[in-house]
């Protein structure tokens, strides 16, 4: 791995105990901070500001393919998806980002923190939707990077990916965005009147700066070409930030 773990002492009873975090302090929450970046800007979701450019962009989906694990949508009207947006998006957890594209200024797709636990270093990122304009595009992978900047900032330890087990699309996003795949969870829950197992990914504060190493590499200028193509994918240099005597 990048960085060692720390070891597990022996306690007076002669048992193995986890470390000590006596030098971590409690992280921060979210806030309305805008997240700038390059190709585009992660928004605090506003309803009046967000919603029409948000919903128009989903329909450019016209399978609903990216409603299909989420537990919610799709939705037929403006008025229904403002309506899920007040019922679900502004509570606080979940805290609801828009991805802006720099370029045009319209907001394509939204991802939020949730299961925010400041006391004890966790954060997770979900309720990821892409709107067919925002995916496999630099923005989507530069909004993933500045939302994983901002909670490691913030001083979590641990920033978490989850997601139904039979999303392959997912699975394999979290692995090239530098995840590291934990396990699954059987029967985790009931979605849409089907089962779910979820699976488990993470990152931790000791991975970070190699990872963020990575993405820094990815996002510059010099990785692409003058027809915008990639010369290293991400998914390598991620793979060779966490474990460094791996091959591309």
């Amino acid at each position: 791995m990048t960085s060692t773990t720390p070891p597990n002492p022996t306690n007076e009873l002669g048992l193995t105990v986890g470390f000590e975090t006596s030098d971590w302090k409690s992280a921060g929450s979210p806030d309305s901070r805008i997240l700038q970046g390059r190709y585009c800007r992660c928004e605090p979701l506003s309803l009046y500001k967000h919603s029409k450019q948000l919903f128009d962009a989903c329909l450019q989906d016209t399978e609903n393919r990216i409603w299909v694990y989420l537990p919610y949508g799709p939705f037929e009207t403006l008025e229904d998806y403002q309506q899920w947006m007040n019922q679900d998006c502004f509570t606080g957890d979940p805290f609801f980002y828009a991805i802006v594209d720099n370029q045009t200024g319209l907001a394509s797709g939204v991802a939020s923190y949730l299961r925010i636990k400041p006391d004890t270093g966790s954060i997770e990122v979900g309720h990821i939707n892409y709107s067919p304009a925002l995916q496999s595009t630099c923005a989507a992978t530069e909004a993933m990077y500045l939302m994983m900047k901002n909670a490691f900032d913030m001083g979590y330890r641990r920033y978490e990916w989850k997601c139904n087990a039979l999303n392959q699309k997912s699975c394999d996003a979290a692995k090239r965005l530098g995840f590291t795949f934990e396990g699954i969870f059987r029967q985790a829950t009931v979605v849409k009147g089907r089962n779910r197992d979820t699976a488990w990914f993470s990152i931790l504060d000791r991975e970070w700066p190699a990872v963020r190493t990575a993405y820094k590499t990815w996002l510059s200028a010099d990785n692409f070409d003058r027809n915008n193509l990639q010369q290293q994918s991400l998914s390598a240099l991620t793979r060779m930030a966490l474990n460094p005597g791996a091959t591309s």
